[in-house]
C-alpha cells in the first residue's frame, strides 16, 4: 500500500533566507486564505526564529503577529509550528531558564502547535528544557538535529543524539538541514535508523537548495521513512531557498506516494502576494544572488538562511579591506573575489573551531571569523588576531559542547589571554531573569500583556523592544527604508492630506445637480473633480429687494484631488473617490484618459 507523503510550506524561513525582513502581519493575513485554498498543506512555518525580533525591528508589536498569522490555519486544521533555538530560544545568546519557559506557554497560547527545538551545536543538554517546556505548555514537541557534513557528523553520531532526545520525551525529529549540504545517501540512513528503532518517532526534512542536493535528499528521506517535507513556493522557492512545492509533489508521486494535489490558481495567488510584498518593500533588503544555487557552498557549508546578512557584511568590510590591500602593496579584491576568498577561509577555520554546525548563531561566528581573518591577512596580520566576544563564548564551551576538537592553535590563544574552559551544563551558567523584568515593566508603567507575552518580549529582547516602545525603531526602519529607495532609484510618493470638507450627501447633491463632472487636474496622476451645491441659507431675505442678476441662493463649487490608478493598458485610468468625511456614504467614479 502507498504511504502518505505530507508537506509544511516554510513561508517564515523562506523570508529569512533573502533578506533582513518578512512580510508585516497585515500582509501575513492577506497571504493566509491562498495559502489554505492551495489543498496541499498540513503543517505551515509561521513564527519563531527571526520572527519576532523582525517585528519590533519594525516598530511593531510582534505578539499581535503571531496572534493573527496563527488564526487562519488553526480554523482549518493546518498545524502552525515554530523555530526556536534551543539555549538560545529565539535570539541569538543564551537564555535564562524561567524565560525559556515562559516562550513556550506564551507561544502555545498565541495559536503555535509544534515547538521546533534545535542546538546549533547539538548538545542535547541544550534540548532536554526545550523538549519538556514545549510538551509542558500542550506543545508538540520536534527536536532537530543539525545537519552538516564532516568527518565527525556521522550516522552513529546522529544516532546518539537521537537516542538521548527520545528519552526526553521528543514526539518528533526534525532534519534541518539548513546549508543544505547533507549527503543524500546520509540523511536516507539516519531516517532510517530512526524509524528501525523508534518507529512510533514522526520525522521530518527541511532542506535548503543553495548547493543543488535537497531535491535528492527529499527523495532519499522520502524512501527511508520520513513523514513531512519542508517545501516554498515561488518566487522565493529555490536559489538558496527551499525547493518549489509543485516539482517535490510530482516528483513524490511519479515515486508511488500518495501526496495532495495543488490548486493552482490559489498557489498562482500565493505567487502574486508574496511578489507584491518584494515590490512593496522588502525587495530593497534582498540580495540578488539570493535567487542563484551555487556549488560553491558544498565546500564552505554555509546555510542559505545567513547569505543576505553574509553578503552585506561582506559589502560592508570590501572597502575596509580594499584599503588594506591598497597599504600593502596587494591586488584591490572585487566583491566576487572577496566572496569566494570568505567561502574558503570559511572552510579553512570551520575545523579549526571544532566543527560547529553552521547553523545561526554558530554559522555567524565561524562566518565572522573568517572575514575577521580576511581582514587582517590583507592588513599584514596573522589569522585569528580578531576573535569577537560570542566566539570566544562558543569557543570555551559556555554555550555546549563542540561536536569536534579545537584546533591547537586556538587553545594556545585561550591559554594567553587567560581564559578558561568550560565543563558543565551550559543552562547553568544563565540564571533566571524573570522577577527582575517584571519589576522592570512595573517601574516603566508597562502592562505585561495577555499571557505575559509583552513581558515576553522585554525580556527575550530588551533592547529592541524598548526601542519598539519608544518609536524609535519605526523611526530607523522608515529612514533604512527610505536610504535604500533613494540608493535604487526609486520613485517618490508623496502622500497629501486628505482636505475635510463640509458634511454634505454626495448622493443628493450629484442627483441634483447631473452635470456634475470630473475633470483632469493640472498635475500629472491626479484628477479633480467639483460638484455645485447650492447654499440656500444665504439666500436674500424675503421681502428685501434684489438686484437684478443677483442669485436667489449662492453656488458653491467643492473639489475633491484624487490619485490615479493606472490600468495595466497604461492608457485608461479609474478611480474611485472617497475624500474629505461624507465622501465615503458615496463614491465619485471616473474614467479619463491619461
Amino acid at each position: 500500500m502507498a504511504r502518505e507523503i505530507k508537506f509544511s510550506l516554510v513561508y517564515r524561513d523562506m523570508w529569512q533566507s533573502s533578506g533582513r525582513y518578512q512580510p508585516r502581519v497585515d500582509q501575513l493575513v492577506q497571504v493566509a486564505p491562498a495559502i489554505i485554498d492551495m489543498g496541499c498543506f498540513d503543517r505551515v512555518e509561521t513564527n519563531g526564529g527571526a520572527f519576532e525580533q523582525v517585528n519590533l525591528l519594525y516598530g511593531e508589536n510582534p505578539n499581535r503577529s503571531v496572534r493573527e498569522w496563527t488564526a487562519p490555519f488553526h480554523k482549518v486544521g493546518i498545524e502552525t509550528h515554530m523555530l526556536e533555538r534551543g539555549l538560545n530560544a529565539i535570539r541569538m545568546y543564551p537564555v535564562p531558564a524561567d524565560v525559556r519557559e515562559l516562550m513556550f506557554k506564551v507561544k502555545k497560547k498565541q495559536g503555535t502547535d509544534i515547538a521546533r527545538s534545535f542546538c546549533g551545536l547539538n548538545d542535547h543538554r541544550n534540548l532536554k528544557l526545550s523538549v519538556e517546556y514545549a510538551k509542558k505548555a500542550g506543545m508538540i514537541s520536534q527536536a532537530a538535529l543539525s545537519i552538516t557534513h564532516s568527518p565527525v557528523h556521522t550516522v552513529d553520531y546522529y544516532m546518539g543524539i537521537v537516542d538521548k532526545l527520545v528519552e526526553y520525551g521528543t514526539d518528533e525529529i526534525c532534519l534541518k538541514d539548513m546549508a543544505g549540504i547533507g549527503r543524500p545517501t546520509v540523511l536516507g540512513q539516519i531516517v532510517s535508523e530512526i524509524k528501525k528503532k523508534y518507529p512510533h518517532i514522526k520525522v521530518q526534512y527541511h532542506g535548503h537548495t543553495g548547493p543543488g542536493f535537497s531535491p535528492a535528499s527529499m527523495l532519499e528521506v522520502a524512501r527511508a521513512g520520513a513523514d513531512y517535507l519542508d517545501v516554498a513556493v515561488e518566487p522565493l522557492a529555490w536559489g538558496k531557498v527551499h525547493p518549489d512545492v509543485i516539482t517535490i509533489q510530482q516528483m513524490m508521486k511519479a515515486d508511488g506516494f500518495l501526496v495532495k494535489d495543488i490548486n493552482m490558481d490559489a498557489y498562482m495567488e500565493v505567487r502574486r502576494l508574496t511578489q507584491s510584498f518584494i515590490d512593496d518593500f522588502l525587495g530593497y533588503w534582498i540580495n540578488s544572488s539570493n535567487s542563484l544555487m551555487t556549488s560553491l557552498l558544498v565546500g564552505c557549508g554555509l546555510p542559505g538562511g545567513m547569505m543576505g546578512s553574509m553578503m552585506a557584511d561582506l559589502l560592508g568590510f570590501k572597502d575596509a579591506i580594499n584599503a588594506a590591500e591598497r597599504a600593502h602593496g596587494q591586488a584591490v579584491s572585487s566583491l566576487d573575489t572577496l566572496m569566494v576568498k570568505l567561502f574558503n577561509e570559511v572552510e579553512y577555520v570551520w575545523p579549526k573551531l571544532g566543527y560547529p554546525p553552521l547553523v545561526t548563531p554558530f554559522s555567524q561566528y565561524v562566518k565572522n571569523t573568517a572575514l575577521m581573518n580576511l581582514f587582517n591577512l590583507a592588513s599584514g596580520k596573522p589569522r585569528f588576531s580578531t576573535i569577537d566576544k560570542d566566539t570566544w563564548g562558543m569557543i570555551l564551551g559556555k554555550m555546549g559542547k563542540l561536536p569536534g576538537e579545537l584546533a591547537p592553535e586556538i587553545v594556545e590563544i585561550a591559554k594567553e589571554k587567560g581564559m578558561e574552559f568550560y565543563t558543565g551544563n551550559p543552562q547553568d551558567m544563565y540564571p533566571d531573569e524573570l522577577p527582575k523584568f517584571r519589576q522592570m515593566m512595573k517601574d516603566e508603567g508597562w502592562d505585561c500583556g495577555e499571557d505575559d507575552e509583552e513581558l515576553l518580549n522585554l525580556a527575550m529582547f530588551e533592547r529592541q523592544y524598548r526601542d519598539y516602545r519608544s518609536g524609535v525603531a519605526k523611526e530607523r526602519f522608515n529612514k533604512d527604508l527610505e536610504a535604500l529607495k533613494e540608493k535604487a532609484g526609486a520613485p517618490k510618493v508623496v502622500t497629501r492630506p486628505v482636505v475635510e470638507m463640509p458634511e454634505f450627501d454626495v448622493n443628493a447633491y450629484v442627483a441634483k445637480y447631473p452635470k456634475a463632472t470630473p475633470v483632469q487636474a493640472p498635475a500629472k496622476g491626479q484628477l479633480l473633480w467639483e460638484v455645485d451645491v447650492q447654499d440656500d441659507s444665504k439666500a436674500p431675505v424675503a421681502g428685501t429687494a434684489v438686484k437684478a442678476g443677483e442669485p436667489m441662493g449662492y453656488v458653491q463649487t467643492w473639489y475633491g484631488m484624487e490619485e490615479l490608478i493606472p490600468a495595466v493598458s497604461g492608457h485608461v485610468v479609474a478611480v474611485t473617490g472617497k475624500q474629505g468625511k461624507e465622501v465615503a456614504k458615496g463614491e465619485i467614479v471616473a474614467f479619463v484618459q491619461e
